[in-house]
C-alpha cells in the first residue's frame, strides 16, 4: 500500500514536470509561428506536442492552468458577454487627411509644450509613425504575466468580456515572457486571403456576406461560441502599452520604457505581435515621407491599412499634452486619401429625423470602396442636390475620406442618357403628409408635427440610447415591436412594462422579456445630464446638457429658466437657449414630464458656493471606495478645480485609491504630493 502511494506520487511529479516542459515548448513554437513567422517544426510535429499535453492535463486535471495552450479553445458557449470597466479609458484617434494638416498638427504640438514648459523646447520634435490596421480594438489585462480578461472598446469606460475567443487567437499570449501586471491595446484582424474564403463559404450557405475584414474580424470576437472565433484565423498586432505596475516591475529588475520606440521595442519582448513596419521620425517631413511611401505600398500587406498613426515619441512628453474630450493631443490618425468609385444614384428619398429634419438619402447600385459594400449616401439637404446637380439615374463618383458613411463627390455628366429625373423636396412630410417648413436662412426642410410617427419613434429611439438611459437590450427592432402593438405611447411607458406585456411578442421568449424589465428598472435612476440628454431638444448635445446639469442642478431650475439665464451657460448663445426654453414651454412636453418624472429619480447636482478649489490640478489614480470616479470629478469641478488624466510638475495632488497605477508612481517620481481618499475628502469638507 505505501509503496502504491509512492508509486502515485512519483508518476503525478513526472506528469507535473513533464506538463510544464510541454506548455514551454508548444509556446515556443506558437510564439516563432505566430509572431515571428518562423517555423522550426511541422505542424503535424506541434500537434503531436499538444495532443500529449491535452491527454496528460485529462488524466492530472488539477494541473490545468488558464495559460495552458489547451485552454485556447473549449468549455460552452457563454449566453451572454459579462460588462467589463476600464481601468484605462479608451480613446480615439483624431483624424488628418493631407499633409497641411498633419504640418499643422506638428505646429499646434510644439506649441502646446512650448506653453506647458514656458519655454521654447519643442523644436526637435521625434515621432513615431506606425500602420493604422483597419481591424477590431481589443484591450488585454494581464496580472503577474498571465492573461487575465480582454475586452472591446465599447463606450470607452465599458466594454464586453471577450476573454474565451481571444484566447483562440494564437499570437495573443496567455503568459507573457515576463511576470508583470499590464494592460495592453490593439488590434484584431483577418487577413485578406481568409476574408475571401470566408465570404465565400457564407455565400455557398446563402448567409449574408460581410461587408469588410474589419466587421468579419469584430463579429469573430463577438461570437458566443469561442469554436466559432477559433475557425475564422484571426491574427493581431498590438501597439500600445496603456498601464504598468511600474513599482512591481521596477522591483523585478525591469526597465521600464519612456519613450513609444522604446515601448514597442518592450511589448515584442513581452512576447507580443507588433507590426513591424513602423519608424522613428525626426521630424514632421520624415512622417510625411513614410505616409507616402505606404500609400504605394498598403495594396501588399495581407492585411487593410488605411492610414498612419503619428505619435510623439517623448512619454513625458505626451503626458504633459493628456488628452481632450476624445482623443489625445500628443497622437492623430493620417489617413490615406480616400478611395473612389463611381456607382449609380437608383433613387432618393427623403428620412425624417427625430427632429423633424427632412434628409434626402441616394439609393446607389452596391459597389465596393475601401472594403466595404456602399449602397446608400446622405445627400443632406436640397442646397447639397443643386450644387451637385445630382439627379435619379445619374452616374456619380462616390468618396470614403475616413468615414464609415460615404460622400457623393461629383456627377459624371458625360453619362446622362437624358432618361434622368431631377429631385425635389416634398412639400408634405412623408410619413405624416404635415406641411414641410423650409427654415428662414437655412437649408434644413422641417415636419413640424411632433405626434409624426417616424420623428417619434426616432425620439424613441434616442431616449433609450446609450447617451441617455441606456437600457441594455431596448433597441430600435424592439421599440418597434412594442409601438406596433400599441404597449407604449411614449417613452415613460417603458417603466411601466411588465413581462407579461413583452412575452406574447414574436422572438420574446420568457426569459428574455425578465431580463428587458430588469435592464428597465435598473434604469430608474439616472444622471442629471443624461435625463436632459434623453429629452431630445434640439441643439442640445451632451456637452451642452452637462453645462446645464451644473449650471441648474435639478429639473425643476432648468424648466424655469428664463432665455437670459439659459445664455449664461458656457456655449449657450441665443438659438439654443431658445430651443431649451421653447421646448419646455411646449405643453405636450410638459404632459410628458408630469408623466415620466414620478418613474425615475434623477440624481440632483449639488450646487456648492464658493471656489473652494479653484487653480487646483487634481488626478485620480486606483479603485476609490466610498464614491466612483465620476462622482469624484464632479466634486472637484463643482467647487473649481481642474481635473486631469496626466501627471506633471503642474499637477497640485494626486488622489489614490487601492490598486494605484503609474501615475501614482511618476507623483513620487517628480514630487507631486499623493493623497489618500481619506484626505481628499478632508480637503472637500
Amino acid at each position: 500500500m505505501f509503496e502504491k502511494k509512492i508509486d502515485a506520487e512519483e508518476r503525478y511529479s513526472k506528469a507535473k514536470e513533464r506538463i510544464e516542459k510541454l506548455k514551454k515548448l508548444i509556446n515556443h513554437h506558437r510564439y516563432l509561428y505566430h509572431v515571428l513567422d518562423k517555423q522550426e517544426i511541422t505542424e503535424a510535429a506541434l500537434d503531436s506536442l499538444k495532443h500529449e499535453l491535452y491527454e496528460l492535463e485529462q488524466s492530472f486535471p488539477d494541473l490545468i492552468t488558464t495559460d495552458s495552450p489547451t485552454q485556447r479553445v473549449g468549455g460552452k458557449p457563454l449566453e451572454k458577454f459579462k460588462k467589463i470597466h476600464h481601468k484605462v479609458t479608451q480613446w480615439s484617434f483624431n483624424d488628418v487627411f493631407n499633409e497641411d494638416e498633419i504640418r499643422e498638427f506638428d505646429n499646434r504640438v510644439k506649441r502646446l509644450l512650448d506653453k506647458e514648459f514656458g519655454y521654447p523646447i519643442a523644436k526637435g520634435l521625434e515621432y513615431v509613425s506606425e500602420l493604422k490596421i483597419d481591424g477590431f480594438k481589443i484591450i488585454l489585462t494581464y496580472e503577474r504575466g498571465i492573461l487575465k480578461t480582454a475586452a472591446t472598446r465599447g463606450d470607452g469606460k465599458v466594454g464586453e468580456d471577450v476573454t474565451a475567443n481571444v484566447k483562440t487567437i494564437e499570437s495573443i499570449p496567455l503568459h507573457l515572457n515576463k511576470d508583470v501586471d499590464c494592460i495592453v491595446e490593439g488590434e484584431i484582424w483577418m487577413g485578406k486571403d481568409e476574408f475571401e474564403n470566408l465570404n465565400k463559404e457564407r455565400g455557398r450557405k446563402g448567409e449574408q456576406l460581410f461587408a469588410n475584414p474589419r466587421n468579419a474580424a469584430a463579429g469573430s470576437i463577438r461570437q458566443l461560441d469561442p469554436k466559432i472565433a477559433s475557425s475564422r484565423k484571426l491574427d493581431s498586432f498590438i501597439y500600445d502599452l496603456a498601464w504598468l505596475d511600474y513599482g512591481h516591475a521596477t522591483s523585478v529588475g525591469i526597465e521600464v520604457p519612456e519613450t513609444q520606440i522604446e515601448e514597442l521595442s518592450f511589448l515584442k519582448e513581452l512576447g507580443f505581435k507588433v507590426n513591424p513596419h513602423f519608424k522613428l521620425c525626426k521630424n514632421i517631413e520624415e512622417v510625411v515621407d513614410f505616409w507616402r511611401v505606404w500609400q504605394k505600398k498598403k495594396d501588399k500587406t495581407k492585411y487593410w491599412i488605411d492610414g498612419v498613426v503619428v505619435k510623439l515619441n517623448n512619454s513625458e512628453w505626451q503626458e504633459r499634452l493628456g488628452y481632450t474630450g476624445k482623443a489625445p493631443r500628443f497622437a492623430v490618425a493620417l489617413k490615406f486619401p480616400a478611395e473612389q468609385a463611381t456607382t449609380v444614384v437608383e433613387d432618393i428619398d427623403v428620412q425624417v429625423g427625430r427632429t423633424g429634419a427632412l434628409t434626402p438619402v441616394a439609393h446607389l447600385r452596391p459597389v465596393t470602396i475601401a472594403g466595404s459594400v456602399v449602397s446608400r449616401a446622405t445627400l443632406h439637404n436640397e442646397d447639397e442636390i443643386k450644387r451637385l446637380d445630382v439627379r435619379i439615374g445619374d452616374t456619380v463618383i462616390l468618396q470614403k475620406a475616413g468615414d464609415i458613411i460615404p460622400d457623393i463627390v461629383s456627377v459624371i455628366k458625360e453619362m446622362r442618357t437624358g432618361k434622368e429625373k431631377l429631385f425635389k423636396m416634398p412639400n408634405v412630410c412623408p410619413i405624416c403628409k404635415s406641411k414641410v417648413v423650409f427654415l428662414k436662412d437655412s437649408p434644413i426642410a422641417k415636419c413640424h408635427n411632433k405626434k409624426c410617427a417616424t420623428r417619434h419613434r426616432r425620439g424613441l429611439y434616442y431616449f433609450a440610447s446609450k447617451k441617455a438611459f441606456d437600457i441594455e437590450g431596448l433597441g430600435p427592432k424592439i421599440i418597434d415591436a412594442l409601438l406596433d402593438n400599441n404597449l407604449v405611447q411614449d417613452a415613460a411607458d417603458f417603466f411601466d412594462l411588465k413581462e407579461g406585456d413583452i412575452t406574447p411578442l414574436e422572438r420574446f421568449a420568457e426569459k428574455s422579456a425578465k431580463n428587458l424589465i430588469k435592464a428597465i428598472n435598473s434604469r430608474r435612476e439616472i444622471d442629471f445630464s443624461r435625463f436632459i440628454i434623453s429629452l431630445g431638444i434640439e441643439n442640445v448635445g451632451e456637452s451642452t446638457a452637462e453645462d446645464l446639469a451644473e449650471s441648474f442642478h435639478t429639473i425643476e431650475n432648468l424648466e424655469k429658466a428664463s432665455i437670459q439665464e439659459l445664455e449664461k451657460v458656457s456655449d449657450v448663445g441665443p438659438i439654443v437657449a431658445r430651443s431649451i426654453y421653447d421646448w419646455f414651454r411646449d405643453n405636450d412636453n410638459k404632459r410628458f414630464l408630469k408623466k415620466l418624472l414620478p418613474r425615475v429619480m434623477i440624481k440632483k447636482q449639488t450646487q456648492v458656493k464658493g471656489a473652494k478649489l479653484k487653480k487646483l490640478k487634481f488626478v485620480l489614480t486606483g479603485s476609490l471606495s466610498k464614491m466612483s470616479r465620476d462622482e469624484a470629478k464632479k466634486m472637484i469641478k463643482q467647487l473649481g478645480g481642474e481635473v486631469s488624466e496626466s501627471v506633471s510638475k503642474n499637477t497640485d495632488f494626486v488622489v489614490y485609491g487601492s490598486d494605484p497605477g503609474s501615475k501614482y508612481d511618476k507623483a513620487k517620481k517628480i514630487g507631486v504630493k499623493t493623497i489618500n481618499e481619506e484626505e481628499f475628502l478632508e480637503i472637500l469638507g
